[in-house]
């Protein structure tokens, strides 16, 4: 079924270009609705075709994903460009929106994109070469792709995609409960009719609340998600990073074989954050055509507040190594958001920096200066009855981000230091570093840390978390690496240091047992104790500087950071 693009749509496309504050589109376009795909075992995957009306298309672009082929997918990532000269594919993976198959995520789409490659060199209007483009999920399956790149292919332009989901899972130790269970809920429930729909929404908050802290949990998360979602509780059962399990959902191998240009974007706070910062590092170091865009967002906010960036950037992308126009020229490698100053240009990521240290004192003091031999230590306890709870940070929930942690930070079960006022700015550009001489009264307990800045009316603010399960005493200081950042601590403004036993809903809490996390339910509290004198010195490292980094890299280190 086709349909021409009509005068309602026009509109539509020009309001979305001043919406997005991009150019103007250039062309119509026909839409081909429901196109067959076959694939090597027999299923036929679902797609919808773009077809843009002009003498010389500017090239393809291919788009897999399990959300559907209507909005907001079919405006953003197929009318946009089909309206500048592109034929799109827009394609319902296996098992989704009318696709055959089951729906397994992430296992089949290496296989099916290629397939699907095989299909489209014997279309008619096939352009020749084709480009990738997609957030999230739809990154995947680039990367998917690329772990065994077509001569084809010609661009990719990754949005918030990981490539490896047991480090998205289980990176830090613990499973990644509110991230995965919520989205497993998302998926059980997106092809429902609006109404149904509609009332899901109305109560999947309080189902999804209720889910999380139930014990043991497979048994509550399949009572949230019924006969849905089947695939949830074999993620809980493998925790090992070796594991074979994990083999179709690991695409580390497109890292060593693509050598197709790739444009990166992502946000400071997106829960797939690590891995586009290794993603750029790995091609870079390989001599790949990377690029990399870091924006003050969420994972949420990629279609909404980073919408107008991305398009633009992604048609610059696409214009330059699809279509071989004169497009707007990327004025460098590496473009970031610096909180309290705006976006700037690097060579490359991260820039050099000095380290500046400060120590964690008791009183809950954060200083340049060691503490005395003498310092008595600092604890707290945590309880997995009553797990210390998740503010902000990088998650796929509307909640997730830069928020006030202040009543974080005035729990018992939190530990909480806080430097001076700061003399003069401090910027900070990499991965802050805790480490902490710890110990614990038993051998299973986690470890969440979060740097935050406190503003001159006493407020609390997230910049950087980190998160680890240590589940047997560790030799010497703990070392945790927390997000990466790019941070502007203005003058005035006071670092604070955050220390819990847990991030719950955002991770599963440690019961305190060893027993496994899918069928465990029996709470063991946790005493925590932190050193600072005789016992060890704890300390937080910042890569600073006094100022912003050269264009071409250099900077000044900072001094003294209070």
């Amino acid at each position: 079924m086709s349909g021409v693009h009509s005068r309602p749509q026009r509109f539509v496309d020009r309001t979305l270009s001043r919406f997005l504050r991009i150019a103007a589109p250039t062309n119509d376009y026909t839409v081909h609705r429901g196109v067959g795909i076959p694939m090597r075992d027999g299923a036929v995957l679902r797609a919808t075709h773009y077809a843009p009306i002009a003498d010389t298309p500017l090239g393809t672009i291919l788009v897999r994903g399990p959300y559907g082929r209507s909005f907001p997918f079919s405006l953003l990532y197929a009318r946009l460009y089909a309206a500048r000269g592109y034929h799109v594919l827009l394609q319902s993976v296996r098992g989704t929106f009318g696709s055959g198959g089951d729906f397994v995520p992430m296992v089949h789409e290496a296989d099916d994109a290629a397939d699907t490659v095989v299909w489209l060199r014997e279309q008619p209007w096939f352009t020749g070469k084709f480009a990738t483009i997609g957030l999230s999920y739809l990154g995947f399956t680039q990367w998917a792709l690329l772990s065994d790149p077509p001569p084809e292919l010609a661009a990719a332009v990754v949005t918030v995609g990981p490539h490896d989901f047991h480090a998205s899972s289980w990176g830090t130790g613990s499973f990644s409960l509110n991230d995965f269970l919520s989205w497993s809920d998302s998926m059980a429930h997106q092809e429902e009719a609006i109404t149904r729909k509609l009332a899901f929404q109305t109560r999947a908050a309080r189902r999804l609340a209720y889910a999380m802290h139930g014990l043991p949990l497979g048994r509550a998360g399949r009572d949230l998600l019924g006969s849905r979602s089947p695939w949830y509780e074999a993620w809980i059962e493998h925790p090992g990073r070796d594991d074979p399990f994990w083999a179709d959902m690991r695409m580390t191998s497109a890292l060593d074989r693509c050598d197709v240009p790739v444009l990166l974007i992502s946000g400071w706070q997106d829960v797939f954050l690590e891995q586009t910062l290794l993603q750029y590092r790995h091609l870079r170091d390989r001599g790949v055509d990377v690029a990399m865009t870091l924006g003050p967002w969420a994972h949420g906010d990629m279609i909404t507040k980073a919408g107008g960036t991305a398009a633009a950037q992604t048609l610059d992308w696409l214009g330059t190594h699809l279509a071989g126009a004169a497009a707007k020229a990327r004025r460098s490698p590496v473009r970031v958001y610096v909180a309290h100053h705006g976006w700037i240009d690097l060579p490359d990521w991260p820039p050099d920096t000095g380290d500046g240290v400060l120590f964690l004192q008791p009183a809950g003091r954060l200083a340049a200066a060691p503490p005395p031999v003498e310092a008595t230590p600092s604890s707290f306890r945590y309880d997995p009855a009553d797990p210390t709870p998740t503010v902000g940070g990088r998650l796929l929930t509307q909640k997730a981000g830069y928020q006030d942690d202040s009543e974080l930070a005035r729990r018992a079960d939190v530990l909480s230091f806080t430097s001076g006022p700061l003399d003069a700015d401090l910027y900070v550009f990499g991965h802050p570093v805790v480490e902490l001489a710890h110990e614990a009264d038993i051998d299973y307990v986690d470890l969440f840390v979060r740097v935050s800045e406190v503003d001159a009316r006493g407020h609390s603010r997230n910049v950087s978390d980190g998160y680890r399960r240590l589940n047997a005493p560790e030799q010497g200081p703990v070392r945790i690496e927390l997000d990466g950042i790019a941070h502007r601590f203005r003058a005035g403004t006071q670092v604070r240091v955050l220390i819990a036993g847990g991030s719950h809903p955002r991770f599963a809490r440690n019961l305190g047992t060893g027993e496994p996390v899918l069928t465990g339910q029996r709470m063991v509290p946790a005493v925590h104790t932190v050193h600072h004198g005789a016992g060890g010195v704890s300390k937080l490292i910042l890569p600073a500087l006094a100022g912003l980094p050269s264009p071409d890299g250099g900077a000044d280190p900072a001094g003294d950071l209070i």
